[in-house]
């Protein structure tokens, strides 16, 4: 059952990581109705590696600006990853267990559908990402490090930040996108490091190998779908998915617990 449930996960995080529904959230909340043994920490390094190679793929002539006509972005998505660096070093060591916390991931699940319906007020305008200031980058990468908790969408709190700083739609996307390499790439690095310390893997590799590919087909499928409906300006219908499926859960949890 390991390797359906792997392929079950995968494709959650494939839909997940880029549309703003949090995939943190949708995996912790699958894992436990499947009632599974797999190591949630190990499946998910393997299955953001598939994410982030599609980020790389869409992305990928837009990364090789950077070393040319858009290099002074550079300086700003460091900026902008600092906030996740420091939250995220201080979370692994004090609080991992709330990372796996489904009632947790069902309260922020709302608080993502609620930050979407007021992202969806926002006026667009046509700042374009090359121009954001430090002050501006710090804000979305600040977004960005509240999307460690399971429930709050990665995508969803720094487009809407984006957006909140005056991006047009299409920036403010591939700005998030951009910001999510090297939070992503970095925090997968770290992982890939303690296993090669630790006891190794607990699930087989060939198995999250799968995982990753899978992840990264349905992956780029996602963030194709996820551009073309901001263009129409369409974030605030992922909120009539987080609002009702958070209240089914926290609902669920209590329900379990009393």
């Amino acid at each position: 059952m390991q390797l359906a449930h792997i392929i079950i996960l995968a494709i959650i995080q494939g839909v997940a990581e880029f549309l703003p529904i949090s995939s943190s959230g949708h995996v912790v909340v699958a894992n436990a109705l499947l009632k599974s043994n797999l190591d949630v920490a190990d499946v998910n390094i393997f299955l953001h590696a598939g994410t982030l190679l599609s980020i790389l793929v869409v992305y990928f002539h837009r990364i090789l600006r950077l070393a040319g006509e858009d290099r002074r972005t550079i300086p700003l998505l460091i900026i902008g990853t600092l906030p996740v660096v420091i939250v995220g070093l201080v979370v692994k060591k004090y609080c991992q267990p709330m990372l796996e916390n489904v009632l947790l991931a069902g309260f922020m699940l709302i608080v993502t559908g609620i930050i979407l319906r007021l992202a969806s007020k926002f006026r667009a305008r046509d700042l374009r990402y090359q121009a954001l200031g430090y002050k501006r980058s710090f804000l979305i990468g600040l977004s960005q490090s509240f999307a460690i908790l399971p429930g709050i969408s990665r995508s969803g709190m720094t487009i809407s930040a984006g957006l909140g700083c005056g991006l047009s739609r299409g920036d403010a996307a591939t700005y998030s996108f951009l910001l999510a390499i090297p939070a992503i790439g970095g925090a997968t690095t770290l992982e890939m490091f303690d296993i090669v310390k630790g006891a190794g893997l607990a699930t087989p590799l060939s198995y999250l190998l799968f995982g990753s590919f899978i992840s990264f087909v349905v992956g780029l499928f996602s963030l194709w779908w996820l551009l073309r409906w901001l263009e129409k300006g369409r974030l605030e219908f992922f909120s009539f998915w987080c609002i009702p499926l958070g209240l089914g859960i926290v609902v669920w949890q209590l329900f379990v617990v009393f």
